[in-house]
C-alpha cells in the first residue's frame, strides 16, 4: 500500500514523502491517526498545497519539543519508595511512576516518553532516564530513588 506521509515517522520517512507499508499498518494505525493519507494523484496534489501549513506546524512542535527538553534537562525528581537496608526495592519504579512524578514537578511527561531499556528501576540511587520528546529529540531527566 503506498501512502503519502503528513509527518515525520521515525524509521519510516519525513514529510511528504512517498512510501510503501503493509497495509495493515497503514489502514489501522497511520490513516486513522492522521499521520498519513493514501497514494493518489488527487492527493498528492492537495498534500503539494498545504505542504507549507504542514511544514509550519511540524517546526511549531519541534520548538515546542524543544523548550520542554529543556526545562526537564534542569529538572531533578526524587522519588521515595520502600525498600530494604540493602537498598533493594519492595517494589519497582516504572515509567508511569516517573512520568507522574515529573509532571508533578512542574512539567508535562507521558508515560508513552519514558524510556527504560533495561525495564523498571529495583534500586535505590541516581539515573539519569532518556525521555524521548519527538521524533527527532531525546532529553534527560536526573532521578533519585530514596528509601523511605
Amino acid at each position: 500500500m503506498e501512502i503519502i506521509l503528513l509527518e515525520k515517522i521515525a524509521k519510516l520517512g519525513n514529510l511528504g514523502d512517498k512510501v510503501t507499508v503493509k497495509p495493515g499498518y497503514g489502514r489501522n494505525f497511520l490513516i486513522p491517526q492522521g499521520k498519513a493519507v493514501r497514494a493518489s494523484a488527487e492527493k498528492l496534489a492537495a498534500f503539494e498545497q498545504r505542504r507549507a501549513e504542514l511544514e509550519q506546524k511540524a517546526s511549531a512542535e519541534f520548538a515546542a519539543a524543544q523548550a520542554r527538553a529543556e526545562a526537564l534537562a534542569q529538572l531533578s525528581v526524587t522519588l521515595t519508595q520502600k525498600a530494604g537496608e540493602e537498598g533493594r526495592l519492595y517494589g519497582s519504579v516504572g515509567a508511569k511512576d516517573i512520568a507522574d512524578a515529573v509532571t508533578a514537578a512542574g512539567v508535562e511527561l507521558r508515560k508513552q516518553e519514558v524510556r527504560l531499556p533495561t525495564g523498571p528501576i529495583r534500586h535505590t540511587g541516581d539515573y539519569e532516564i532518556k525521555l524521548h520528546i519527538h521524533a527527532d529529540l531525546d532529553a534527560i531527566v536526573a532521578i533519585k530513588v530514596v528509601r523511605e
